[in-house]
């Protein structure tokens, strides 16, 4: 004894640290009990005492149970999701069956047979046991149960941006209408039904708004403005918002294609998601000017239906709503998954330069973020309504083949391609049919 150990339990417990310390810090031991744990360990959640009613939407949360090797994705993220909005309790369990109160468990016999600690009847034996079982339950389990869960929320990020970056390629490479007049229609209630016709190249022809629901209910009004619009400018599609009040609508367009057989309309549904954050967008108001922010919605509702992905690829990727529980995921990992998903779609379809919008052309292996703003057009851009808004075509090209990097103008060439002989004076056709050096042929 000294002055820093006062006595023999102050030396056992000092003894004690030192050995859990020594226990905690074995690399192949902590690493083996690590994979053992995520074998046979579950996940378990509890709601948390009167909660029910306020967390009603993790009720199949409030008892659950589930090993970690089976978990999908988006159960975990649930579970963390109503153990952070302070729902649930969730724990992470070494074994499926939890261990009755004062039995060794499995766990811990395997630290002790790591230091040769074992009952042989010596004095000490008991002590170096109850050594271990201290190690384990106050310093090994708790780190064990961080690292596993780090490694849940890893896999579980991982499936999460898979599966947004499934469904969004899905999305994206959606079969076009093609170059056909569309009419949009973007349902709404109070605020009425919003229209727009664009022709076939995807230009703003006519807007209009309706009010076949309540509170209006004017029916037979709506029918005779949407059939002067189909009439007046061939329509032959129909593209239907799929948000509020859109069964509604659709059974509207439904009467309108019925009552005018001659003009061989098609209605089809459209995912409108995404839409509201465009129509507010920068980029909708310098293509869009002089349109309401309401009315630009069912522009891009129709254009969407002709082209997906030269509509979508204006939209920041996570506004789209095709994913899970995104706002829990990782924004650096999620963003740079969907961009490269938006950039190998752009590339494997390609681009007609004459009409891709500026952010389509972003997309472009070979096109700097700034050159398509840059880029001098002698021909008004005719795909779009934005007044000024040109495309890059011939004299850009040539100017950045011959004086630009050729790698990057042979990446480019390979999904670009120009058909509109537009250009003033002696134009210089460059695009894919006549790029002899490396690269992809396709052309959109």
């Amino acid at each position: 004894m000294n002055e820093q150990v006062a006595d023999a339990t102050a030396a056992l417990e000092g003894a004690r640290a030192i050995l859990v310390e020594r226990f905690a810090e074995d690399a192949d031991l902590i690493g083996g009990l690590r994979e053992r744990m995520w074998t046979r360990g579950c996940l378990v959640t509890k709601v948390r005492e009167g909660k029910e009613t306020e967390g009603a939407k993790f009720a199949d949360y409030f008892d659950f149970s589930e090993p970690f090797t089976k978990l999908p994705s988006h159960r975990i993220l649930a579970a963390f999701r109503g153990e952070k909005e302070e729902v649930l309790d969730v724990a992470l369990e070494p074994d499926a069956e939890p261990a009755e109160p004062g039995v060794v468990t499995d766990y811990e016999r395997t630290v002790a047979a790591a230091f040769s600690i074992a009952d042989r009847g010596r004095p000490a034996d008991k002590w170096l046991n109850d050594c271990v079982r201290w190690a384990w339950r106050t310093r090994i389990l708790l780190h064990l149960g961080i690292d596993i869960r780090v490694r849940l929320r890893t896999v579980a990020e991982e499936g999460a941006i898979g599966v947004f970056a499934s469904n969004l390629r899905d999305l994206l490479l959606a079969a076009p209408a093609g170059s056909r007049s569309t009419m949009g229609l973007d349902p709404g209630l109070r605020t009425g039904v919003k229209v727009a016709v664009v022709d076939a190249t995807g230009k703003v022809v006519a807007t209009d708004t309706i009010y076949p629901h309540e509170p209006r209910r004017d029916w037979n009004g709506a029918l005779v403005t949407l059939t002067k619009l189909a009439a007046a400018h061939d329509v032959e599609l129909v593209a239907i918002g799929n948000g509020t009040a859109s069964r509604e609508t659709d059974k509207l367009a439904g009467e309108l294609v019925a009552a005018n057989p001659a003009l061989k309309l098609t209605k089809v549904m459209v995912s409108e998601a995404g839409a509201s954050v465009y129509s507010a967008s920068a980029y909708a108001s310098a293509e869009l000017p002089d349109l309401d922010v309401s009315l630009r919605g069912a522009v891009s509702i129709a254009r969407r239906l002709q082209d997906p992905l030269a509509e979508l690829v204006k939209i920041d990727p996570k506004s789209i709503g095709v994913g899970q529980y995104q706002h829990d995921l990782a924004e650096s990992a999620l963003s740079r998954s969907l961009d490269a998903v938006v950039e190998d779609c752009v590339n494997a379809v390609g681009v007609d330069v004459n009409t891709a919008s500026v952010p389509l052309l972003r997309r472009v292996s070979g096109i700097s973020e700034g050159w398509p703003r840059r880029s001098c057009c002698t021909a008004t851009r005719t795909a779009r309504s934005a007044p000024g808004a040109r495309s890059p075509t011939c004299r850009g090209w040539a100017r950045r083949r011959s004086s630009s990097a050729p790698a990057s103008c042979a990446s480019a060439a390979g999904t670009t391609r120009w058909t509109s002989p537009a250009c003033t004076p002696s134009p210089t056709r460059w695009c894919t049919a006549s790029w002899s050096g490396p690269g992809p042929t396709s052309a959109r």
